[in-house]
Parts: structure tokens; C-alpha cells; sequence
């Protein structure tokens, strides 16, 4: 009796064990910095990287930008730009056959180098992909057959300004709303309806950065979480009311905020390179107060840290300069180790380990140890130009480089 219940128990947690690990290898990657918006791999192993690196399922050439890929149902959907024209492409992820594209003419032309492609990372949904370009138009695509459903040009209607590098923030989807760092003297934030683009509400005045804004849940209620040029700019999403504000910026003019803020408990991380470093806010009610602040901790140019288990990880410094890669203690802002001249990229999380991909098209593989450094594996994934956060979805490694995207098999 007592081994048929072990048997019994046995087969059934095998069951559950199966079932579980195929729904999270289904796992989609909507958006920027994943499907929780923190750069954190949902169950995904990387515990095993052998040295030939993991295997090439695919790769299929596209134009220039800096866009990440995004991952919904059997679609990996890439925002490029080939000649004059912006193009939102789906590939499917089984083999990476070309299944639409949407292209729109852009006459957009860089002012200070990075390219002329799009850098906003789309978002999407199982029936609409949504990508801002760096011209400043916002379209919404079906996601099955590639049609345009809508359009606005942020530009023309908000009166916002290209910025630097063109129009780079990724939007966000929340609900029946895309929420968009816009900029400008008429809207610094702009909420659409999904359905057909209308606006539902603006805040704000700031200029536009590059940072894209994250959810935080904070005493029962949502809060939109926006680092933009001037600094940290909280709002209800329901409404668009302000619940908060941080200064927050360089004091030369050539300067960008570029970094997302990171959620650490209670409070919330922003970061940001040019001498301006980073500080731990927390709220009262009513103002943001800086636990600690510094340009000694991590200052990042552009890739968002990872948290794991109280400790940020992250690039410090300047993208030219070859950025050094650090832990450090939220709570404090404490430096715990560094790899110095590690080169720049960006970094997600998988439980307790870290997976860069460099610039360099190296990806690399290390344990979030505040301890220490422990590398356990690295391999040449692409080429150079990978400077677009990868995504991590349905047990595959998607990521863009100079031309290609490419799709690896991760191990199960």
C-alpha cells in the first residue's frame, strides 16, 4: 500500500513538474525588460553553457536600430529600419519565416550619431503591436496580419522634440492603455486607448529621456513610474495626477537619462551616468527623499540593472569608455565587487544567475554572488552592434546585432 502511494505520488509530481516547465518554456516576452518590466527571466536555466555556446535555431537579416525583440504567442516581432522607411516585422519563432511587415516612410536623420533606426522597444499583446519611432510616431498593428489599426504623430500633436537620438522610449502596456514617455512642452506622459489611439490623459511638461516607465504597487494602489530628462516623475495611471517628483539630472546640457528605475521593495532605484549617479528613493506620502545618493555606486549610461535578492547589478560608466560591471548592496548603495573594463551591454536575471550580452555580440554568463565574481560561461553569440536588450522567451535566446536577429536554443 505504502509503495502505490509512492508511486502514486512520484507519477504525479512528475506530472505537475512537466506541466509546469512546458507553461513556463511557453512564457511570451511582451515588452522591454520582459513580461514583468524588470529585466527578471521567468524559470528559465542557465546553469548549463557549454563552450561552443548555445545552438543557432535561426537568424534572419534586418535594417539598423537599436529596438529590442518582443515575444507573443508563436511571433517574435523586431522594430528596423531599412533605407527610408521604419519597418515592424514578424518572424516566426519556430524557424524565423517572415510572416508580415508594416513599414511607414520616416525622414529621420540623427543629430549626434547612434544611428537612424528606431530605438523604442515595441509592446504587444495578442491582438496589437505598438511601436514608437524615432520620429516620434506612435503606431498600433495587428498582430496577426500586420495592418495598420492607428497613428499618431508625437511630434506634430504634443509639440515634443526628437531629443539626441531620436524618440527612444519604450511604451508601456497597462490594461486598456499604452502609456508613452512622449516629452515635450504639452505632454511629458501621454496615455492612448489601445483600441483606437484616443488620448486618455497627459502629465507632465519634461522633456522625453531614454529611460521607459515601469509599474510599481505601492499601499494597494498602481503607480507609473517615469525617469525622464529632468528626473523622477511618478502619476497615476488611471488619471494621469501627479503623486510625486524627483530632480534627477546632469548639469551638462549634452546629457540624457536613459536607465529605467528598478523597484527595490518600497522604494525605487534611478541611475544615471555624466556625473550624476544614482540614488535610492523613498516616499512618505508625499515627497521622495533619497536613502542614499552617489556618483561612487552605479551610474549607468543606458542598460537598466537586474535586482536579485537586495543586490543591483549593473554596467557603471560611460558606454565609450568601457563601462566597468558591479554589484552593489541596494539598501546601502554599497560597492560589494567589480569587473573593471568589463566593456558596455546590458544584463537580465534567471533566479540567481545573470546573462549579459555584451556590445561586442558576447554573451556571458555569471551567479548574482554579492560575494563575488563567478563567471560560468561565455560564448560569441553575434556580432558587433548588440547594444538592443535581448528577450528570453519559450526556451529561446532572441537577440539583434549589427544586421541579424538570431534565435538560440536555450538548454531545458
Amino acid at each position: 500500500m505504502i509503495l502505490r502511494c509512492l508511486r502514486w505520488f512520484i507519477s504525479v509530481a512528475a506530472v505537475a513538474c512537466l506541466t509546469a516547465s512546458l507553461a513556463l518554456a511557453g512564457a511570451d516576452w511582451p515588452q522591454f525588460l520582459g513580461p514583468t518590466r524588470n529585466g527578471q527571466i521567468p524559470a528559465t536555466s542557465l546553469d548549463r553553457v557549454p563552450k561552443e555556446g548555445w545552438p543557432l535555431r535561426w537568424k534572419s537579416a534586418v535594417g539598423e536600430g537599436f529596438s529590442g525583440p518582443i515575444v507573443v504567442s508563436n511571433c517574435v516581432y523586431v522594430f528596423h529600419r531599412i533605407g527610408g522607411q521604419e519597418i515592424l516585422s514578424a518572424f516566426l519563432i519556430t524557424d524565423g519565416s517572415p510572416r508580415w511587415k508594416h513599414a511607414l516612410p520616416t525622414g529621420y536623420s540623427a543629430q549626434f550619431g547612434g544611428g537612424d533606426g528606431p530605438s523604442a522597444t515595441p509592446a504587444a499583446d495578442s491582438e496589437r503591436v505598438f511601436a514608437l519611432g524615432a520620429s516620434g510616431v506612435l503606431r498600433a498593428v495587428s498582430a496577426t496580419e500586420g495592418r495598420l489599426l492607428w497613428q499618431v504623430d508625437c511630434a506634430e500633436r504634443f509639440g515634443a522634440e526628437p531629443g539626441f537620438f531620436g524618440f527612444g522610449s519604450s511604451p508601456l502596456l497597462l490594461g486598456d492603455r499604452l502609456i508613452v514617455q512622449v516629452g515635450g512642452p504639452e505632454a511629458s506622459v501621454v496615455a492612448f486607448s489601445v483600441a483606437e489611439g484616443r488620448v486618455l490623459w497627459k502629465a507632465g511638461t519634461d522633456e522625453a529621456g531614454y529611460g521607459s516607465p515601469v509599474v510599481q504597487t505601492r499601499g494597494g494602489r498602481q503607480e507609473v513610474l517615469c525617469f525622464n530628462r529632468a528626473g523622477l516623475l511618478v502619476v497615476d495611471p488611471a488619471n494621469g495626477r501627479e503623486q510625486g517628483r524627483f530632480p534627477w539630472r546632469a548639469r551638462m546640457h549634452a546629457s540624457v537619462n536613459a536607465a529605467s528605475p528598478v523597484i527595490v521593495g518600497d522604494g525605487v532605484f534611478i541611475t544615471s551616468s555624466y556625473g550624476t549617479g544614482a540614488a535610492l528613493l523613498k516616499s512618505d506620502g508625499k515627497t521622495l527623499r533619497p536613502a542614499w545618493s552617489g556618483d561612487e555606486a552605479l551610474s549607468a549610461h543606458f542598460a537598466t540593472p537586474v535586482l536579485v535578492d537586495g543586490f543591483l547589478y549593473g554596467f557603471h560608466g560611460r558606454q565609450e569608455s568601457g563601462p566597468d560591471f558591479r554589484c552593489i548592496d541596494a539598501a546601502t548603495g554599497k560597492v560589494r565587487w567589480t569587473l573593471e573594463r568589463a566593456g558596455s551591454g546590458s544584463v537580465l536575471a534567471a533566479g540567481r544567475k545573470l546573462l549579459l550580452l555584451m556590445e561586442s555580440g558576447e554573451v556571458r554568463c555569471l551567479e548574482a554572488n554579492p560575494e563575488k565574481p563567478v563567471e560560468t560561461g561565455r560564448f560569441q553569440a553575434g556580432v558587433s552592434g548588440a547594444r538592443a536588450l535581448p528577450a528570453v522567451a519559450q526556451g529561446r535566446f532572441f537577440l539583434r546585432d549589427r544586421s541579424h536577429l538570431l534565435c538560440l536554443e536555450l538548454p531545458r
